[in-house]
């Protein structure tokens, strides 16, 4: 039995192969899970099993990484009929995928940045909505991590991606510790940046962590590594987020050196809280 798809402004985790015994056996209290579209792309096994029983339970988000939406290469038809497939078979409440570029001659285990031109609008457009017509349904566009800007970009990211939303319809999923790595590592402000976005057609957030490290300069560079917690001045601007937007879906992104579940949990309990605290204060 499938409960109601839609996603409700709450904290959520991604699904791990390592939590699915957990999360059948103390059903913890989260708002929904995400899953990585490409982890169930075989026809069955016990991937599908467990996600079957887990989809029972919560709302679920699908979020694609390897359609390469940013690539000048036609995209994937195979992969493309198989994301129609999955959003068929699991009705997810959001379906998302990334403002980048990750196949040439084969794909690239990275999602690499794009200069913001006319013509990568009129490519990454095209490819938006190549998908939204294949798929039926509106797909949300991440916005990347940059560790460098290009010299032939004549828009800003955030301006470039209204543009986008403008042409295709799409929503947008806010990756708020994205745009503070970015900010850091190319010393631009992080909440001006939030101030400039389309916020309006931002429909899920994503939290995740970083690591920092030392570039040959001896200058702080972040890496977005999915592998820590989430800092705490990405949460104050997940916080200056809130403020703008209103509540909406949040997810905890662990990727790399994955916790136990109670940890995930604990931090989509935090998003939680400042979801209840923003509620609050508009209703008062």
């Amino acid at each position: 039995m499938r409960i109601d798809a839609s996603i409700p402004a709450r904290g959520g985790i991604g699904l791990k192969a390592e939590h699915y015994r957990d999360i059948l056996s103390t059903a913890p209290e989260l708002g929904f899970v995400e899953i990585h579209a490409e982890n169930y792309m075989g026809a069955g096994g016990p991937p599908h099993r467990y996600l079957e029983a887990i989809r029972g339970n919560y709302p679920l988000s699908l979020h694609g990484v390897g359609l390469s939406i940013g690539g000048t290469r036609p995209l994937d038809l195979t992969h493309l009929a198989r994301l129609k497939e999955l959003n068929r078979r699991y009705e997810p409440g959001l379906f998302s995928e990334h403002l980048a570029w990750s196949t040439h001659e084969s794909y690239l285990a990275d999602l690499l940045p794009l200069p913001y031109t006319d013509e990568t609008l009129a490519h990454v457009c095209s490819h938006i909505d190549q998908v939204q017509e294949a798929v039926g349904r509106q797909m949300l566009l991440e916005n990347p991590t940059s560790y460098l800007s290009f010299a032939e970009s004549t828009y800003s990211e955030a301006a470039f991606i209204e543009k986008v939303v403008r042409r295709t319809g799409c929503g947008l999923l806010l990756d708020v510790n994205n745009v503070f790595i970015s900010a850091t590592n190319l010393k631009f402000s992080a909440h001006a940046y939030i101030d400039a976005y389309p916020l309006a057609h931002v429909k899920e957030i994503h939290l995740g962590g970083h690591d920092a490290q030392r570039d040959d300069d001896g200058e702080t560079l972040l890496i977005d590594d999915h592998g820590h917690a989430v800092a705490d001045p990405v949460w104050d601007l997940y916080a200056h987020v809130i403020d703008k937007t209103g509540p909406l879906a949040t997810l905890i992104e662990r990727d790399a050196d994955v916790p136990p579940l109670a940890e995930l949990v604990g931090e989509a309990r935090q998003a939680d809280a400042i979801l209840r605290q923003n509620a609050v204060r508009r209703v008062a």
